[in-house]
């Protein structure tokens, strides 16, 4: 089996963390709250502290990961912000995973983000990853049926996992 990690492991990140251990997975989530480790931990993740707008502290999440989950697309914060987590540091955080053992992306292309920035940002995912030639999704399951959307994640994983080919699902 292989390893997830769930960048933004929030309730439902947590779910399908659950969801990806019942699979027989190893999983491991971030989180920006130290208070939230314990919550990512019950759901039988391995828990880490780091900040998607500071990629360096992502760094040490990415060893021995096979496939990487970048679920931003309810984030908060001023328009701003969220353009820079959906382009620049997206292109960073996409930059760092290339030389390690991420072997596949998940990006979440759905949420409450301005439907633009998420389209730019499942852009630029698309784009580097078909130029690394590393397999890749587009989760666009609304976010407000979570279970819909933990059963649409897992599928995309699922798929990413198997190194179908380069192309957007």
């Amino acid at each position: 089996m292989a390893r997830c990690l769930i960048i933004g492991c929030g309730c439902r990140g947590r779910s399908l963390a659950r969801e990806l251990r019942a699979l027989g997975h190893a999983v491991r989530g971030t989180t920006r709250d130290p208070g939230r480790l314990a919550e990512i931990e019950g759901s039988g993740a391995e828990a880490v502290v780091g900040d998607p707008n500071v990629v360096a502290t992502l760094a040490r999440s990415f060893e021995h990961v096979s496939v990487a989950c970048i679920f931003l697309g309810s984030a908060t914060g001023d328009p701003g912000q969220l353009a820079a987590l959906h382009g620049t540091r997206l292109d960073m955080l996409l930059t760092r995973m290339v030389d390690t053992t991420v072997r596949g992306v998940v990006y979440e292309a759905a949420g409450s983000v301005d439907a633009a920035l998420l389209e730019a940002g499942a852009a630029l995912v698309r784009a580097r990853c078909e130029d690394a030639r590393i397999p890749y999704g587009l989760l666009r399951s609304d976010p407000e049926n979570p279970g819909a959307w933990t059963a649409a994640a897992v599928g995309t994983i699922s798929r990413t996992l198997d190194g179908d080919p380069v192309r957007p699902r």
